[in-house]
């Protein structure tokens, strides 16, 4: 099996950043579900840095979610000016170093460390649901009203399908996903064909992170976003991307060590709580609620089944995969009814 020295490759990166500094420890903090590598660099100076460390998807993506990212967090107002981490520049550009060789493509960015208050609670009370919905409604605003200051992004929800697509004509997807080809060929028409009947055309595109979990971020005592950190699953796109983990924050569940991503946490009471809580600040449209489907469809189809091998541990991967393709996909339509929801909204 082959070894990957992540370690050496950081303080490559490092050096090529700034040869003067020393490094004094690398300490791996890296989420334990996740193939993704997250150190903390102590200096000899006694300053700390961060290093993300990817080697999936395109490189040219990786720049240019980050750069985006980086102008996100430079740029948003009180009171989420400190939310999001600031990544490391050289002159006048991010700084991102490329370790490529015939066993790896490898990337690193750094950031500077992020300050963190309270974690969210696994199970929320209605109190909390309530103000922890004002403060994403009041963030995605955020976002929105600076969105025309941010860098281009090429990323798309249609080419992430088409791209899905295309790797179900190659060997190695046809391996992959064996028996489970037309399904998720069929799902991805579904989603296109749904997307365009629905009217994506008409939605503004913000910053989204997508992966919201109790893990990613952390909430003032009075449950007001205060920092947030995993930019993974980053793109410029729809915010009803980030409904269905906003479900999973609130959902009678709870936060889970084995989770599952079934749809049933769309359609919970907890659920149109926070929706109400929302739209009072933020207002929904009857477009987007029709949109919630279709963004839990691409979750799985992109992150699960498409990316699953790369977000999550082989053990992790398999079984979400499994009950993707034999549980979650085929009962989409069957499960989820948006009338409650609209309703609840007078939408």
């Amino acid at each position: 099996m082959l070894q990957i020295d992540f370690n050496g490759i950081v303080r490559e990166a490092l050096w090529n950043y700034d040869s003067s500094k020393k490094i004094s420890s690398i300490t791996d903090i890296s989420a334990r579900v996740s193939t993704n590598h997250v150190y903390r660099i102590k200096l000899t100076d006694e300053n700390v840095i961060i290093a993300k460390l990817s080697y999936f998807g395109k490189y040219e993506h990786f720049v240019e979610d980050h750069t985006i990212i980086n102008a996100l967090a430079n740029n948003l107002p009180n009171p989420f000016e400190n939310v999001l981490a600031r990544s490391l520049m050289k002159g006048n550009s991010l700084f991102v170093h490329r370790h490529k060789s015939k066993f790896i493509d490898v990337w690193v960015v750094f950031y500077r460390p992020m300050r963190i208050k309270k974690r969210p609670p696994k199970k929320m009370s209605d109190d909390q649901i309530q103000k922890i919905a004002k403060s994403f409604a009041r963030f995605h605003r955020a976002c929105k009203n600076i969105r025309n200051s941010l860098p281009p992004s090429s990323k798309t929800l249609k080419v992430d399908i088409y791209h899905l697509l295309e790797i179900l004509e190659t060997k190695e997807g046809q391996h992959e996903h064996r028996m489970h080809v037309d399904l998720i060929r069929e799902q991805c028409y579904t989603f296109i064909r749904n997307v365009d009947q629905i009217g994506i055309n008409k939605i503004e595109f913000i910053p989204v992170f997508v992966d919201w979990n109790i893990g990613n971020f952390s909430v003032t005592p009075n449950f007001e976003i205060y920092s947030r950190w995993d930019y993974d699953w980053f793109r410029m796109s729809t915010r009803m991307m980030d409904f269905y983990f906003f479900s999973r924050i609130v959902s009678k569940v709870g936060d889970k060590t084995i989770f599952s991503y079934e749809i049933e946490r769309l359609m919970e009471e907890r659920f149109i709580l926070f929706l109400q809580s929302y739209h009072q600040e933020y207002p929904l449209t009857r477009v987007e609620i029709l949109l919630l489907k279709e963004t839990y469809r691409f979750f799985l189809l992109n992150y699960v089944i498409k990316y699953g091998r790369y977000f999550f541990h082989d053990i992790f991967a398999t079984r979400l995969q499994h009950e993707a393709y034999n549980e979650h996909l085929p009962t989409i339509d069957e499960k989820f009814n948006a009338e409650p929801l609209l309703k609840a909204l007078n939408l």
